[in-house]
């Protein structure tokens, strides 16, 4: 008898997870190109700097600390995406074995990088995350080469379980998920921002990372009002007077998993100020 054990616990693992699949309003969401692609890779700002203060996506002063900090880059516009690839993070790799250790680093996207080829994926890292890839002791060596060549990926396979009957989350990740252990998903409500514009800057997104759509909704409302990609990481809904306090829905770009921050931004809401949800894709 005890050699059926591990099957019959196998077994109720999986229906466990057929069940949890069937009750839940989350869809599943498998990428479809599991494997690592070529690009080219450079740096810029100090040998062993943090990279550029703020950036094409317009986190601002964000980028010099944790959790951005040294894991910063700047992609081509196939990566970029007009900005909706913001926030997404990648796993890159050299491949030149003599100089080069076999891990990746993990870099957040946080600008574009001028002057790069539209159709051809390149990244531009900070000068610590483009070391980081050398064998130890060699990242000066590394930098010294310019140009590299290299690989990269990003989430392979997403599969995302939440609010079920039983409050059961399931992850599946292989690939480079974003995480920001201990943040949750911010609203920076951006300097000019009134009753009749309402512009809002995203951080701290983890999963996808990205951002694919936006919508708002008053207190007074059951509507969900779509807001439109102004640059970067910025969205903007043009309307009003527009009432708070407000909810608002992000759906990811990558996987259009969606999460809804419930009031969020209250009723006295600020230009410039910032206001954290008490969510986030893995919490």
């Amino acid at each position: 008898m005890e050699g059926h054990r591990p099957f019959g616990l196998l077994f109720s693992l999986c229906l466990l997870v057929v069940v949890v699949v069937a009750v839940s309003p989350k869809p599943l969401h498998r990428l479809s190109d599991p494997h690592w692609h070529p690009a080219t890779a450079t740096w810029y700002g100090d040998p062993n700097g943090d990279g550029s203060d703020g950036g094409a996506c317009g986190y601002g002063s964000m980028v010099d600390v944790k959790p951005f900090r040294a894991r910063v880059g700047a992609v081509s516009p196939v990566l970029f995406k007009g900005g909706e690839g913001c926030g997404a993070c990648y796993k890159v790799k050299c491949l030149d074995k003599s100089i080069c250790s076999r891990r990746a680093v993990t870099v957040i996207i946080t600008d574009e990088c001028p002057g790069c080829s539209g159709s051809r994926p390149h990244f531009d890292l900070s000068g610590a995350a483009f070391g980081r890839m050398a064998v130890a002791g060699n990242s000066n060596h590394l930098r010294d080469r310019g140009e590299l060549s290299v690989i990269f990926r990003r989430t392979l396979i997403f599969a995302y379980l939440k609010y079920t009957l039983i409050r059961l989350q399931l992850f599946l990740y292989s690939g480079t998920p974003c995480k920001y252990p201990g943040k949750n998903i911010a609203f920076q409500v951006n300097e000019g921002s009134t009753n009749y514009w309402l512009s809002l800057l995203v951080e701290f997104e983890d999963g996808d990372g990205d951002v694919g759509s936006m919508h708002i909704r008053e207190a007074s409302s059951s509507e969900w009002l779509e807001m439109s990609h102004l640059w970067g990481a910025n969205w903007c809904i043009i309307g009003g007077p527009l009432r708070g306090p407000f909810s608002v829905k992000l759906t990811t770009l990558s996987t259009a998993t969606t999460l809804s921050a419930r009031d969020v931004i209250p009723r006295s809401w600020s230009p410039k100020a910032t206001y954290t949800s008490r969510l986030n894709f893995f919490s």
